[in-house]
C-alpha cells in the first residue's frame, strides 16, 4: 500500500512530491501518463519565475525537478488514473493498464486546460504569438496592440491587466453583452486604451516565421483586420477532474459549478486524506510558482495525515 498517491506531473505534482519523499514518506508514487513537467513545458518564454535571470522555455525550467523528486525517492510511474474510490480510510486508484493500488492518501494536482477557439491559425502560432495567459506573456507586448478574446470575468481582468502594458488592447467577444461582474465591465468600457469589439469571432490569425502578425475578425460589418503581434484566448477551461468522479458521475468531494475542487488553505477538500493543489482548486492564480506551493502545502498535510493513520 502506498503512503500517499500523486496525481499529475506538473509544477504542483512534482513538488509534493518532493516534499513528501524528502519529509519522510517512503512510498509515494505520481501518475503521470506523459513526460513530467505540465502546461508550462509548452510554453517558449519564461522570465517572472524566481530566481531565474535569463529568458528560458518552459521545458528548460521544468528540466531538473522530476530528478531532483526522484533523488528522494518519488516514483513516476506511467499511467492514467481512472478513478479514486475511498472505503475504510483507504483509497483505492484504478489506473489506464486495469490494475489498481491502494493507499492512504492523495493529491490530485492534474490541473485544467484553456480552450481552444478552433479558428485557422491558432495551433499553428499557438505559443508563438498567442497565448492563454495575460500575466505569464504580456510583458512580451508592452507598448504593442494586442487582441484579447473572450467575454467572462477572466477576460475582462485580463484586458485590464495588459491596459497597463500593452499600447492599446482590442477586447473581442462574439455577443453584444459581456458575461462578468458589471463592476469590472464598467471598468473595461471606461478603459481609454481598451477598444471593445462585439458581436465579433475571430475568423483566421496569420504571420510569419517569427509569429503572429495580425487578425481577421468576423464582424456585422463584414471583415476587419487587426495588425497584432498579440493574441489572447480566454474563452474557458476544462478541469481535469473525470478521476474524481463515481459510478453515477458524482464527485466524490465538493467542486464549484466549474468543476474546480473546493479546497481550504491548507489544501483539504471535502474528503478526508484527499488534498488538491494547482490549477484544479478553486481560486487557483495559475502560476507555476504558486502551483509549486500548492503542492508542499499539499504534501506537508498529507505527512500529517499519514503519520495520524498510521499511529
Amino acid at each position: 500500500m502506498l503512503d500517499l498517491a500523486i496525481i499529475g506531473g506538473g509544477p504542483a505534482g512534482l513538488v509534493a512530491g518532493l516534499y513528501a519523499t524528502r519529509g519522510g514518506l517512503k512510498n509515494v508514487v505520481m501518475y503521470e501518463p506523459g513526460m513530467p513537467g505540465g502546461q508550462i513545458t509548452q510554453s517558449s518564454e519564461i522570465e517572472n519565475y524566481p530566481g531565474q535571470l535569463e529568458v528560458i522555455s518552459g521545458l528548460d525550467l521544468m528540466e531538473k525537478w522530476p530528478k531532483q523528486a526522484q533523488q528522494f525517492g518519488l516514483k513516476h510511474e506511467m499511467k492514467e488514473v481512472i478513478s479514486v474510490t475511498k472505503k475504510a480510510d483507504i483509497f483505492t486508484l484504478k489506473l489506464s493498464d486495469k490494475s489498481e493500488v491502494e493507499a492512504l492518501s492523495v493529491i490530485v494536482a492534474t490541473g485544467s486546460v484553456p480552450r481552444r477557439a478552433h479558428f485557422p491559425g491558432e495551433d499553428e502560432f499557438f505559443g508563438r504569438g498567442i497565448s492563454t495567459c495575460a500575466t505569464c506573456d504580456g510583458f512580451f507586448y508592452k507598448e504593442k496592440e494586442v487582441a484579447m478574446i473572450g467575454g467572462g470575468d477572466t477576460a475582462l481582468e485580463e484586458a485590464l491587466y495588459m491596459a497597463n502594458v500593452a499600447s492599446k488592447v482590442y477586447l473581442i467577444h462574439r455577443r453584444d453583452t459581456f458575461r462578468g461582474s458589471p463592476t469590472t465591465v464598467e471598468k473595461v468600457m471606461n478603459n481609454k486604451k481598451i477598444e471593445v469589439v462585439l458581436n465579433a469571432k475571430p475568423k483566421e490569425v496569420f504571420g510569419d516565421k517569427m509569429g503572429v502578425t495580425g487578425l481577421i475578425l468576423d464582424t456585422p460589418e463584414g471583415e476587419r483586420v487587426l495588425d497584432v503581434p498579440g493574441v489572447f484566448l480566454f474563452v474557458g477551461r476544462d478541469v481535469k477532474n473525470d478521476m474524481l468522479k463515481d459510478a453515477e458521475e458524482n464527485f466524490i468531494c465538493d467542486v464549484n459549478e466549474s468543476g474546480e475542487v473546493i479546497v481550504d488553505l491548507k489544501m483539504h477538500t471535502s474528503l478526508e486524506g484527499l488534498f488538491a493543489a494547482g490549477d484544479i482548486r478553486i481560486e487557483s492564480a495559475k502560476q507555476v510558482v504558486c502551483a509549486a506551493a500548492d503542492g508542499s502545502v499539499a504534501a506537508l498535510e498529507a505527512l500529517l495525515y499519514v503519520e495520524v493513520k498510521k499511529g
